[in-house]
């Protein structure tokens, strides 16, 4: 099986890049932090973020809200690192179930993807997407629909990388032909 490891901040591109190759590729795009919004709809995980966080990070229809859990997380490594804690065997067990049932190739999109996690190891291909932190900043705050704080926030929790860790380095400049040439050299 081949891997490919698409990874950077936020409004970087990582996720068009990362869905325009599996369809190039015609194989599967693995989001994974959509299975750490999965990890939170869990009930046995939702009660136990409750007991650590607060019911507070509750919406009004008793799910997980996740601009209230991000508040308090995104400001507090120790509470991110809790969060994590608690979705990481969720996280992983979904994880090594897809991997064990991919035959060939998959790419691994993960917006914090942890450089000493095995799952970094088995990447056969490291990507980094990078894009200017202003035109990251307004892409995001438009598409999710957050404020410039609460963007900050989450920002600050998010990981550095550095060029040398990865294969391939692009800039992404929000064009569409830029990011068809991304994919055809990552092919």
């Amino acid at each position: 099986m081949k891997i490919i490891g698409i990874t950077g901040k936020s409004g970087s591109g990582k996720s068009t890049v990362a869905e325009l190759l599996a369809k190039k590729l015609n194989c599967r795009n693995i989001n994974v932090d959509k299975i750490g919004h999965q990890a939170t709809s869990d009930k046995k995980i939702v009660a136990e973020l409750c007991e650590v966080f607060g019911k507070e990070i509750l919406g009004e229809d008793k799910k997980i809200d996740r601009k209230k859990l991000g508040d308090i997380v995104f400001s507090d490594n120790e509470k991110m690192d809790k969060l994590t804690e608690i979705t990481w065997t969720y996280m992983q067990k979904v994880l090594d179930d897809m991997l064990s049932k991919q035959p060939k190739t998959l790419i691994l999109e993960w917006a914090l993807l942890p450089i000493d996690e095995k799952y970094w190891k088995q990447c056969d291909i490291k990507v980094l997407m990078k894009a200017d932190d202003n035109k990251r900043k307004n892409k995001v705050m438009q598409r999710d629909n957050i404020s410039e704080a609460y963007f900050l926030k989450r920002e600050a929790s998010s990981v550095n990388y550095e060029k040398y860790q990865f294969d391939y380095v692009f800039e992404n400049d929000y064009q569409l032909e830029t990011m068809e040439k991304i994919v055809m050299v990552l092919k």
